[in-house]
């Protein structure tokens, strides 16, 4: 239903209109109040990167940090990552994350990019408070912020905005009305836009999300899917459709399509009852972190990586190691 308002199918989004209008104006003064120095914001010793979106849902932006975390790391520079980390309940933070750090402590995005990159990620609700635990610990070139492009307490360096190529901005409007955060028009400010599927058009860099081998959450196997037995595919992320056009696009028919709320806690029950004997069940590496607890030998997952395509792409890279070596030189004069 909430894809059918946010697409503008439902002419119920005129009933969240006014609300829509309230959340545009809150907006449109909290970043106000920051620019104008009404608020305070806080410049970290390092460069600072964003990565964010101007949408709800999910457009991708997870693989992009996980992308430039290791493109910045085969440049030879150190990079830390700060998260929200929505789903978590940790007792205190700001919480230091590893490959060992539980999805329920840390939320699966964070736990997900450290098991990915073997970068430090460390997730508060504040992200100044992040960023200064994780400096306290380590020398780092540079910070990456998976989300937060709102989060304008935190000064930044650069930004990257993630956008959705099939479903864009939808119709339009503030939410909850529509999908957005801010007005398209933020675009103009940012320093890439990277589009997920669908068409790039001017100074925009293609993205696609490459699937590799299932991968069996118990023994570790590799397999193709067209190995596996028949399939139930399962998704909890901002955009279940995704996952499923991605199986279907590499020749895979499953014989059911499972969407759950994107950082839904699953539960072993909730899982094992959706199999019968001789299927298996395929999910998300991002639902992955969170089952691997309590997994069985028939459920399966599928990793993607995120490939950009850009002329502009070198460009940025450059960019942003050049910042991060004048911070370096800047601390040792």
């Amino acid at each position: 239903m909430i894809e059918r308002i946010w697409s503008g199918r439902s002419p119920l989004w005129l009933l969240l209109w006014p609300l829509s209008l309230l959340y545009g104006a809150v907006s449109w003064l909290i970043r106000l109040s920051f620019q104008r120095g009404w608020r305070k914001s806080w410049r970290a010793p390092c460069p600072v990167i964003v990565v964010g979106n101007l949408t709800a849902g999910g457009n991708g932006k997870t693989p992009v940090v996980i992308w430039l975390v290791q493109a910045l790391q085969q440049r030879g520079l150190r990079p830390g990552i700060v998260s929200r980390g929505y789903g978590g309940k940790a007792e205190r933070y700001p919480l230091l994350v590893d490959a060992e750090t539980s999805t329920e402590l840390a939320g699966d995005e964070p736990v997900l990019i450290a098991q990915r990159t073997g970068a430090p990620v460390a997730v508060a609700p504040q992200r100044r408070v992040a960023v200064e635990a994780l400096l306290s610990r380590q020398q780092l070139d540079v910070i990456i912020t998976d989300d937060g492009l709102q989060h304008y307490a935190l000064q930044r360096d650069r930004e990257w905005v993630v956008v959705d190529g099939v479903r864009r901005f939808g119709n339009g409007w503030w939410l909850p009305a529509g999908p957005m955060r801010e007005r398209a028009s933020r675009l103009d400010q940012v320093d890439a836009v990277i589009v997920n599927g669908g068409e790039a058009s001017g100074r925009e860099i293609a993205m696609t999300l490459q699937p590799g081998q299932a991968i069996n959450l118990v023994t570790g196997q590799s397999a193709s899917l067209a190995q596996l037995p028949s399939v139930i595919a399962m998704a909890g992320i901002g955009h279940p459709p995704r996952f499923f056009t991605t199986l279907k696009q590499q020749g895979l028919q499953p014989v059911a399509e499972i969407a759950f709320a994107d950082h839904h806690a699953y539960s072993e029950a909730e899982l094992s009852s959706l199999t019968q004997q001789g299927q298996c069940l395929l999910m998300t590496e991002k639902d992955a972190v969170k089952c691997r607890a309590f997994a069985r030998e028939n459920w399966w997952y599928l990793p993607v990586d995120a490939h950009l395509a850009g002329a502009s792409l070198p460009v940025l890279l450059d960019d942003i190691t050049q910042l991060c070596l004048n911070a370096r030189d800047a601390k040792s004069r």
